[in-house]
């Protein structure tokens, strides 16, 4: 689109005037020179309606007057006291003249954001997706104001240029992270899968299964916190994971890899929010740099439009940041009831486990008091049948003496021992498990009485 305009007029209604016009887009001010007709020769003419117009440099004679006017929609181009022939080539030169301005202004606004990323770009000493995410999105919006066609060509041409520019730079670094990402994944693969192999040889062993479990644990705390390529990842997390199924399977029986305790998975879930606590901090710190840089860089803003679009920036900003803020607040809110019922859960597993211990006590208490009650009535069973086959030889009953007074008073004595050592039994036992010992003492007691 033309920004220069000649053509015939006069001056004062009288004198005739060659006037030339030419648009400064970016200060929305337009240059008018007017020729007297005195000093126009063929050759002149024909230089600027041929070569000035076109953007060439044409010398003016002497005796020329020059003036400067704003361009704006209420008034017209020309002073009052210059009148032209073609009134319609002013009025359209005015209106295309608007439309310059304004993809000037658009033009400039993305160039100084497209030096900013540059300033960025040239900064780094690695590749960083989000201004990798920046470039795009600026690219984006360059190609909608060029389908819509609110950017000349050479405006287009130029931020094309200057943005392939930058994504070859991005892509270079992006090109070393890799390199250097892959090695680093190949470096923590081989470390993983020798100490999975290791502990794998181990178990097949028959080492120490709880020292190899916690070992595990260690490693997939490790494991969460190494950088992988994703192929990498999959085939550590596969093994690992088969790892732990063996160990739980060996512990504990063939189902229970299948089971996840109540504190193990708040255990999960609290690590899974710690991780996204992070990266949630992270982020807000991305925006408080963001926000400081357009901070220092409003105070050199070059006119108005940039002035406005670094404020509208401040504000988008500074709201993002309000928001992130907002949810990491309900996060650290989530992390503190979740260390609280993690407390909990961890006081109950421990009741819990006193309780279990105290039954398998219990348990083998009883099950040694049994085995001794029944040891103690075989050996009454024995006495008994002996004293009845005594008892049985004798025809008529002997006349009582010394003698047998000793055999009744051993006897005697022989089943008070027993039943006194089952008494001292039952009583170390009650006292080791909690049990009412009296109850159990006259329990064993009435047994014997009814024997």
């Amino acid at each position: 689109m033309k920004t220069k305009l000649v053509l015939w007029g006069t001056k004062d209604e009288n004198d005739k005037v060659l006037i030339a016009l030419r648009l400064r887009p970016l200060e929305n001010k337009v240059d008018i020179w007017h020729f007297p007709e005195q000093i126009v020769t063929e050759d002149f003419g024909k230089q600027m309606m041929n070569e000035w117009r076109n953007d060439q440099d044409v010398p003016f004679p002497e005796g020329y007057t020059q003036l400067e006017r704003e361009l704006t929609v209420s008034e017209g181009l020309l002073p009052d006291n210059l009148r032209v022939e073609r009134g319609d080539l002013i009025q359209r030169a005015q209106t295309e003249w608007h439309f310059v301005v304004l993809s000037a202004k658009l033009n400039q606004a993305y160039q100084s954001e497209l030096n900013e990323l540059k300033e960025k770009i040239d900064q780094l000493k690695a590749y960083d997706s989000e201004i990798w995410d920046s470039l795009k999105g600026f690219w984006s919006k360059v190609q909608t104001q060029v389908r819509d066609r609110n950017l000349f060509r050479e405006h287009a041409n130029s931020l094309r240029d200057n943005t392939n520019a930058l994504f070859a730079r991005l892509k270079e670094l992006r090109a070393n992270l890799d390199e250097e990402f892959q090695r680093k994944s190949k470096e923590h693969l081989d470390f993983f899968a020798e100490k999975l192999d290791d502990i794998e040889n181990r178990i097949k062993e028959g080492m120490n299964l709880t020292v190899i479990f916690d070992e595990l644990k260690k490693l997939q705390r490790r494991f969460r916190d190494s950088k992988f390529t994703r192929e990498h990842r999959s085939k550590i997390w596969e093994q690992l994971d088969g790892t732990f199924k063996k160990v739980k399977e060996k512990r504990f029986g063939s189902n229970a890899y299948n089971e996840s305790s109540p504190g193990e998975r708040l255990k999960r879930r609290y690590d899974g929010l710690i991780n996204a606590i992070q990266k949630m901090e992270k982020s807000i710190q991305r925006d408080r740099d963001e926000l400081e840089f357009q901070d220092r860089r409003i105070a050199n803003s070059d006119g108005q439009l940039e002035m406005q679009i670094r404020q509208a920036k401040i504000k988008m900003i500074s709201e993002r940041i309000r928001s992130k803020e907002e949810k990491l607040g309900e996060m650290m809110q989530t992390k503190a009831e979740l260390e609280k019922r993690m407390e909990q859960q961890k006081s109950r597993d421990a009741k819990r486990a006193e309780q279990e211990r105290i039954e398998a006590a219990k348990l083998e208490a009883r099950d040694k008091i049994a085995a001794k009650i029944e040891s103690e009535k075989v050996a009454r069973q024995d006495d008994d049948e002996k004293l009845k086959a005594a008892a049985d030889s004798i025809s008529t009953p002997p006349p009582k003496t010394e003698a047998s007074d000793s055999v009744l008073g051993a006897l005697g004595s022989t089943l008070g021992e027993a039943l006194e050592d089952v008494v001292d039994t039952v009583r170390a036992v009650a006292e080791v498990v909690g049990d009412k010992i009296d109850e159990a003492i006259d329990e064993i007691t009435k047994k014997d009485e009814e024997e």
